[in-house]
């Protein structure tokens, strides 16, 4: 980040909206933030599609891509849950060296993701972290791919809790350290943060257990289903440019 620039002049050109939102969430001074990342830093599925894309390039066994593929199948029909298939789909990356992962999450975000980030929001966690705002992510993505995202807003590795498992020698297992997804999310949040945030964003149905933690919540490219829930409690609804 550049700290000399005046962080009331945007980085990119926003519309007269986004500056308004981004002005209007600076203004609250907060001191600690969490965004979830799919759908609300940035436009799509990231787990989704770096599943479709590592078995494009077959980076993963044949094997695993067959039975990966019938899994996912299962789960849009509803009979595998969202919390399960969000720990599979990074669990059968094992034997894979975590070196070849973080490079798989780098070359995916710059084909994929990076031509889908909310402007707006990059802009917001430029001026959030410029303030000396707490920043936090909080994914049901793998760790891999979100921690490459992330660091095109400037957020540290360190404070992104994402999928992950455990790692074995440089290389990774099948055993999951967590899963944070639904009020996993809200778990996380209360054991790795520790204390209420001031402000938390997210899409879905997904994060309203972590958005209800926040002092202020906002609903960013909201799920019918999170639309609603934001409407009735209140909670600030904005739709990215």
């Amino acid at each position: 980040m550049n700290n000399s620039r005046d962080k009331s002049t945007p980085i990119i050109s926003l519309s007269e909206k986004a500056v308004r939102f981004v002005d209007s969430v600076v203004a609250l001074r907060p001191a600690v933030a969490v965004f979830d990342c799919d759908d609300t830093l940035w436009k799509g599925d990231s787990g989704k599609g770096f599943m479709d894309w590592e078995i494009e390039r077959k980076l993963i066994p044949e094997k695993v891509i067959a039975w990966g593929r019938a899994r996912y199948a299962q789960y849009e029909q509803g009979k595998v849950g969202e919390e399960e298939m969000c720990g599979e789909m990074v669990a059968w990356h094992k034997g894979i060296t975590i070196a070849a992962l973080e490079e798989a999450g780098e070359r995916y975000i710059s084909e994929s993701i990076d031509k889908r980030i909310f402007p707006e929001m990059q802009e917001l966690v430029s001026r959030l972290l410029n303030a000396g705002c707490d920043v936090w992510t909080v994914s049901s993505t793998n760790e891999w791919v979100i921690r490459a995202g992330v660091k095109r807003y400037g957020i540290r590795r360190d404070h992104v809790l994402a999928v992950s498992v455990e790692v074995e020698n440089g290389i990774a297992t099948e055993r999951l350290i967590r899963v944070p997804s639904g009020k996993g999310k809200a778990v996380a949040v209360r054991q790795f943060i520790g204390e209420q945030p001031d402000i938390v964003f997210g899409n879905s149905i997904h994060d309203a257990a972590m958005l209800s933690l926040a002092r202020h919540a906002y609903a960013i490219n909201a799920n019918p289903d999170l639309k609603q829930i934001a409407q009735e409690r209140g909670w600030t609804i904005y739709q990215p440019d």
